[in-house]
């Protein structure tokens, strides 16, 4: 197997396993603060979790495009177009779901899925455009372009009454498709800022191409710290001047910021995984080292990433249509099981992990019997 790729699943496994964790609390009420999304401005360790996805699936596409453009132009486009509407609709359908609770004017519109989906079909359509070496300067017109459009409106543009993302998916969509938890209708995954998402996919990408330009791993680890470096300062001049590390709007330095720490992971990773090879995984040596066996969990998520997440939204509905006594499946399970003997904030984590670890088993049988899923 090849060992750099091993890593950017590892990568992509860890932030499913991380978004599971942070969706699924066992209450909203007793969640630590590293596991909560900063209220507004500011970076939280969850606020890293879903740019780092979205930056592996660059790296990813740059690699899939290798073997992708020697079949033409046109087959990576129909790829991108097919996959990225998938996504989207698989999207719309797990907010719909259950189906027979939901009406479809009350349907949100946006969500995670279909950033996913968008963002990759835009930076999967871009990249067939655009040569390799001017990424960089279409990453940098994009977010020139967003910071502009974002101040445009004046007073309040960075406020969460005022910005302009909320205001067009206002237009576009009304109220009643928007989601709610933020007190007012505004969509942290609306469309304007959908972007801003864009260059992080094609930051990952611009990565992905650096990994096959550096055949030394030493060199590849310096170059992905001194890239990740400058786009951490860069990131913190844009806050302190002029549009502040936001993620509900994913601002121009919040796009920034996100990458230069995923850049600092990966090398890491590749640190352990290519250099120290502090790995083993499943059936893969013959010398059985528990202390090498830290990613298996990492890795089963990270090769069928897309079905998990799905899973651990469907099974999450699910038990909160089930009802036992005066709660649902969900709540009486964290009331009943982890809150009386594990306390409140530590006893809704261990309910995260546990339940990320129960999705896991259904990605372990995939695993094993070495089904791919590719939405």
């Amino acid at each position: 197997m090849n060992k750099r790729l091993l890593s950017i699943d590892i990568f992509r496994g860890m932030t499913i396993f991380f978004m599971i964790v942070v969706n699924t609390p066992g209450s909203w009420d007793y969640v630590y603060a590293p596991l909560r999304h900063a209220k507004w401005d500011g970076l939280t360790p969850t606020d890293l979790v879903f740019p780092f996805f979205l930056f592996i699936v660059g790296v990813s596409l740059f690699l899939s495009n290798q073997n992708g453009f020697k079949q033409g132009v046109i087959y990576v486009r129909k790829k991108a177009i097919t996959r990225g509407l998938t996504i989207v609709l698989l999207g719309l359908l797990l907010n719909w779901y259950p189906f027979f609770t939901k009406s479809l004017d009350q349907l949100r519109i946006f969500g995670v899925l279909q950033r996913i989906g968008i963002s990759f079909l835009c930076a999967s359509l871009l990249v067939t455009i655009i040569p390799k070496k001017r990424v960089w300067w279409l990453v940098m017109v994009l977010l020139f372009t967003y910071c502009l459009m974002i101040l445009s409106v004046g007073e309040g543009a960075l406020t969460l009454e005022g910005n302009l993302v909320r205001k067009v998916d206002l237009w576009l969509l009304g109220e009643n498709h928007v989601y709610k938890g933020y007190g007012i209708p505004f969509d942290p995954e609306g469309l304007l800022s959908t972007i801003p998402s864009v260059v992080t996919v094609l930051l990952g990408y611009i990565t992905g191409a650096m990994l096959t330009e550096y055949p030394d791993k030493t060199q590849l680890i310096k170059a992905l710290i001194k890239t990740g470096t400058l786009l951490t300062i860069f990131s913190l001049i844009l806050d302190q001047t002029i549009i502040p590390i936001n993620k509900p709007i994913w601002s121009a330095s919040y796009v920034l910021i996100t990458a230069g720490f995923a850049m600092f992971l990966l090398s890491l990773l590749i640190w352990i995984i290519d250099i120290r090879k502090w790995i083993t995984l499943f059936g893969k040596n013959e010398h059985f080292n528990p202390l090498s066996r830290w990613a298996e969990v990492f890795h089963v998520f990270g090769v069928n990433p897309l079905v998990s997440y799905i899973l651990s939204g469907l099974f999450v509905k699910t038990a909160l249509l089930i009802k036992i006594s005066d709660k649902n499946l969900y709540q009486w399970t964290f009331s009943q099981v982890y809150q009386p003997y594990l306390g409140d904030y530590f006893g809704s984590l261990v309910f995260a992990i546990s339940y990320a670890l129960f999705i896991w088993i259904f990605a372990y049988i995939l695993y094993r019997k070495e089904i791919i899923i590719k939405a």
